[in-house]
């Protein structure tokens, strides 16, 4: 029996992490639509990333077909998808979860970066912290109704639809305690 790694062993690499990105909303992509996404990554790199993501099944090879002699896949987010869960986290080790966290925070600011170059950038720019006064159980509403509000902007906009001002945009969130709020020994 094979041994499962652990999602953030695998995703909080920055490759593997704009591999999933280019994954996200449903998306499929082929090898080809990764090499033209991601022309900075060696195609030797980018195979091997993308080998290790459908080992660990966080994405899945969804169809096959064959182009001049060669077999074309086409990936999809898998079964354990990209998300590292609490226990999960509870497993990581303080180093660990720092450098797992500093690799989302520095994929972050690439993407800042590649976006910045763009033109109508700061029309869609938006960024700020809030603190939010919760319990656990809060925690899972706030999840659920985020996931509600959002639903309706998920899915690309039809191409046929030449009035459509949408744009992508990514929206990241990060939760963590306030560092001033310590638990007090209740």
């Amino acid at each position: 029996m094979r041994k499962v790694s652990p999602i953030a062993d695998v995703v909080m690499h920055p490759v593997r992490l704009r591999i999933i990105q280019q994954l996200g909303d449903g998306r499929r992509v082929t090898t080809s639509d990764l090499r033209n996404a991601l022309p900075d990554v060696a195609q030797a790199t980018l195979y091997r990333h993308v080998a290790a993501l459908v080992d660990a099944e966080i994405i899945a090879v969804v169809d096959e077909r064959r182009i001049r002699g060669a077999v074309e896949r086409t990936f999809a987010l898998g079964e354990r998808m990209a998300h590292v869960d609490h226990d999960e986290l509870r497993q990581m080790g303080d180093r660990e979860l720092q450098q797992s966290f500093l690799t989302f925070l520095a994929h972050l600011g690439e993407d800042f970066d590649r976006a910045s170059a763009g033109s109508g950038f700061r029309e869609f720019l938006g960024f700020g912290q809030v603190r939010l006064h919760v319990g656990v159980d809060d925690l899972a509403r706030i999840q659920a109704g985020l996931g509600e509000l959002l639903a309706p902007y998920l899915a690309p906009p039809d191409e046929s639809d030449a009035t459509t001002d949408r744009r992508t945009v990514m929206l990241s969130t990060v939760l963590m305690p306030d560092p001033a709020d310590q638990p007090t020994g209740r």
